[in-house]
């Protein structure tokens, strides 16, 4: 509710930064995440050896098998939380809590920046661009934007009783 009042009385400068700045933060630290610093090939050494500290028998193919799921969870759950951010800079403050046109904006853009991530990552040299990573990403950002309004509801029918 406080959030709501000083974001009510915040001058439009301090809104867009308030609201837009972690967006914008979240898309930097997605661009890096894309370039050949965080290939598989560079990554998979970490994995491994987080891996066989838990399992120090395990086989090449379950290595493999777990980076790839990491990797994948990872990418699922950084688009989980950029469809949050979007939301909650479509949102900006207001006090009704779920807009069917906030949560379009959100996954619109999360799902053009999916595109966008995997043509840039088809541009490096030890990564590869897909469409199926695509379609995985933005189910990360629609899964975030369906607890959005779900929550939502939630509260709003428990307020209402």
């Amino acid at each position: 509710m406080a959030e709501n009042i000083t974001a009510a009385r915040a001058t439009p400068t301090i809104r867009i930064i308030w609201y837009w700045l972690p967006v914008a933060m979240m898309f930097g630290l997605m661009y890096y995440f894309s370039t050949d610093v965080f290939s598989a090939e560079n990554t998979r050494n970490i994995f491994e050896k987080i891996f066989l500290w838990f399992s120090p028998h395990a086989s090449k193919r379950a290595i493999l098998t777990f980076n790839y799921f990491l990797r994948k969870t990872a990418h699922f759950t950084e688009y989980a939380v950029l469809g949050g951010l979007l939301y909650r800079a479509f949102r900006a403050g207001d006090p009704i809590r779920w807009r069917l046109k906030w949560a379009l904006y959100s996954f619109l853009l999360a799902a053009g920046w999916a595109l966008l991530d995997e043509l840039h990552q088809s541009l490096t040299v030890k990564r590869g661009g897909s469409l199926w990573d695509s379609l995985l990403d933005s189910s990360g950002a629609l899964l975030m934007l369906t607890t959005i309004w779900i929550v939502a509801r939630w509260r709003g029918n428990r307020s209402s009783s």
